[in-house]
């Protein structure tokens, strides 16, 4: 293989960047004299390189010929273990609770009725990331400690968002699951991180997100260390208006085919809608969901945030007694 020195650093001639650069280098030495050329170009073997750590500069790191995240990297598929909760053990869990929390009194009575329905996991926001910086972004710390005091009273663990690598450390310590948020799938550094903490992570698919964007932001957090992560469909961006998005139930049976890692769906999020949430709940089931996260709240009239897509109490009572029929 020939390799080319230019400005100290070398390249293969196969690389195109590199083959105009030296051509352009070629006729600098060409046409200019020798006591005004200050760049140096010349053959030197594979052989001669000084070895240095690390990868090479202009060449892409080397993959593993398998991904940890694709089925192939493990026998059977992961169970991802929340508190006393399997995700993934051949029986549907259901997250649910509301999108934000807003108080004590209002967290607890949603965590009872969701829990007397069926679920077992309860969801609740404390950091909100917000398409407008002037709409509710959450109670932050206080959310956390209401979180923490209705799951000692409910004995349900508890998942909720986290934004940035500074808050992890904070949120784990109040939560038993930590939520990656849609907006944040592709937060690198934020993966990253994650992928160091004990905790299990809940990973939703960006709106503008192929099925192997999805794949490739759990493997960032797999290849830190830790494989307890669970896939979230939540919908892909739509044109249409009455849907805040479009339900990718095939994406959803695609990333469970091409990995061991749980996935869930949410029908909140994906339809934007309380009265599709029933029969796009039935239909992710049907589809191979490990589960569904649903957004509750007491008085959806009222709440602070999503409340066109959250469900009443008694709607959700009676939606869980449909799906065990």
């Amino acid at each position: 293989m020939r390799i080319v020195e230019l400005d100290g650093l070398k390249y293969e001639r196969t690389n195109p960047g590199a083959a105009i650069k030296i051509a352009a280098l070629s006729f600098f030495h060409l046409f200019f004299p020798k006591e005004i050329r200050s760049m140096n170009v010349s053959t030197v073997e594979p052989e001669t390189e000084t070895a240095q750590p690390g990868p090479k500069r202009g060449r892409p790191m080397e993959a593993p010929a398998t991904r940890l995240v694709d089925r192939a990297a493990r026998q059977g598929r992961t169970v991802v273990r929340v508190g006393e909760v399997e995700i993934g053990a051949g029986r549907p869990a259901v997250i649910a609770g509301p999108c934000s929390v807003e108080s004590y009194s209002q967290t607890l009575e949603a965590a009872r009725a969701v829990k007397a329905a069926g679920a077992v996991i309860l969801r609740g926001g404390a950091y909100k990331p917000r398409t407008s910086p002037y709409d509710f972004q959450g109670l932050g710390l206080e959310a956390l400690l209401i979180l923490q005091r209705v799951r000692k009273e409910t004995q349900l663990p508890v998942v909720s968002e986290v934004l940035s690598t500074e808050d992890v450390d904070r949120v784990a310590e109040h939560v038993d699951m930590l939520q990656v948020g849609a907006r944040n799938m592709q937060n690198f550094a934020l993966l990253r991180r994650l992928g160091r903490t004990p905790k299990p992570v809940l990973l939703k698919r960006s709106p503008a997100a192929t099925v192997q964007e999805w794949l490739m932001a759990a493997e960032y957090i797999l290849a830190g260390g830790n494989d307890q992560v669970v896939l979230c469909e939540r919908g892909i961006r739509s044109y249409d208006p009455q849907l805040r998005n479009t339900f990718d139930l095939a994406g959803m049976a695609l990333a469970r085919q091409l990995s061991h890692l749980p996935a869930i769906a949410d029908p909140s999020h994906a339809t934007g809608r309380r009265d599709l949430i029933p029969a796009m709940s039935r239909a992710a089931l049907a589809a191979g969901a490990d589960g569904l996260m649903i957004e509750v709240h007491p008085d959806p009239g009222s709440a602070l945030s999503d409340g066109s897509q959250s469900m009443d109490l008694p709607g959700f009572a009676q939606m869980m007694e449909t799906l065990r029929r």
